[in-house]
Protein backbone atom coordinates (compact mmCIF):
# COMPACT_ATOMS: atom_id res chain seq x y z
CA UNK A 1 0.00 0.00 0.00
CA UNK A 2 1.44 3.66 -1.10
CA UNK A 3 1.06 6.04 1.78
CA UNK A 4 -1.84 8.17 0.16
CA UNK A 5 -3.72 4.95 0.63
CA UNK A 6 -2.80 4.64 4.12
CA UNK A 7 -3.79 8.66 4.79
CA UNK A 8 -7.30 7.75 2.67
CA UNK A 9 -8.03 4.61 4.94
CA UNK A 10 -7.16 6.97 8.03
CA UNK A 11 -8.82 9.78 6.78
CA UNK A 12 -12.06 8.04 6.05
CA UNK A 13 -12.26 5.88 9.38
CA UNK A 14 -11.57 9.18 11.42
CA UNK A 15 -14.55 10.87 10.09
CA UNK A 16 -17.36 8.70 11.46
CA UNK A 17 -15.26 8.95 14.50
CA UNK A 18 -15.56 12.66 14.55
CA UNK A 19 -19.74 12.72 13.70
CA UNK A 20 -20.10 9.82 16.96
CA UNK A 21 -18.08 12.17 19.07
CA UNK A 22 -20.14 14.88 18.44
CA UNK A 23 -22.98 13.22 18.94
CA UNK A 24 -22.26 11.73 22.49
CA UNK A 25 -19.81 14.08 23.76
CA UNK A 26 -20.84 17.50 22.79
CA UNK A 27 -24.51 16.07 23.23
CA UNK A 28 -25.01 17.40 19.05
CA UNK A 29 -28.32 15.74 17.88
CA UNK A 30 -27.77 13.25 15.47
CA UNK A 31 -30.06 14.75 12.34
CA UNK A 32 -27.75 17.64 12.85
CA UNK A 33 -25.08 16.20 12.38
CA UNK A 34 -26.42 14.13 9.42
CA UNK A 35 -27.61 17.53 7.60
CA UNK A 36 -24.65 19.26 7.91
CA UNK A 37 -22.55 16.37 7.10
CA UNK A 38 -24.59 15.81 3.68
CA UNK A 39 -24.43 19.47 3.49
CA UNK A 40 -20.90 19.66 3.41
CA UNK A 41 -20.36 15.93 1.53
CA UNK A 42 -21.69 17.51 -1.87
CA UNK A 43 -19.66 20.07 -2.35
CA UNK A 44 -16.28 17.97 -1.31
CA UNK A 45 -17.13 15.01 -3.51
CA UNK A 46 -17.77 17.66 -6.11
CA UNK A 47 -14.00 19.43 -5.65
CA UNK A 48 -12.21 15.73 -5.57
CA UNK A 49 -14.23 14.45 -8.25
CA UNK A 50 -12.62 17.52 -10.37
CA UNK A 51 -9.47 16.85 -9.15
CA UNK A 52 -8.91 13.24 -10.16
CA UNK A 53 -10.55 13.92 -13.24
CA UNK A 54 -8.10 16.61 -14.21
CA UNK A 55 -5.08 13.64 -14.13
CA UNK A 56 -3.62 11.72 -17.08
CA UNK A 57 -5.80 13.45 -19.61
CA UNK A 58 -3.21 14.14 -22.42
CA UNK A 59 -2.12 10.88 -21.86
CA UNK A 60 -5.23 9.57 -22.87
CA UNK A 61 -6.07 12.10 -25.80
CA UNK A 62 -3.42 9.88 -28.27
CA UNK A 63 -4.57 6.88 -27.06
CA UNK A 64 -8.68 6.95 -27.58
CA UNK A 65 -7.86 8.64 -31.10
CA UNK A 66 -8.42 5.45 -34.04
CA UNK A 67 -5.88 5.04 -36.48
CA UNK A 68 -6.06 4.13 -39.92
CA UNK A 69 -4.92 0.78 -40.84
CA UNK A 70 -2.33 0.37 -43.51
CA UNK A 71 -3.78 0.10 -47.05
CA UNK A 72 -7.39 1.63 -45.41
CA UNK A 73 -8.66 3.46 -48.25
CA UNK A 74 -9.35 7.34 -46.44
CA UNK A 75 -12.11 8.34 -48.42
CA UNK A 76 -16.12 6.84 -48.28
CA UNK A 77 -16.65 5.65 -51.21
CA UNK A 78 -13.44 5.92 -53.33
CA UNK A 79 -11.03 4.04 -54.88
Amino acid sequence: MTRKHVLLMILCCLIPVAALAAIFVFKIPATSVLIYGLVILCPVSHVVMMALMGRDHAAHDHASAPRPRAGARTEAGGE
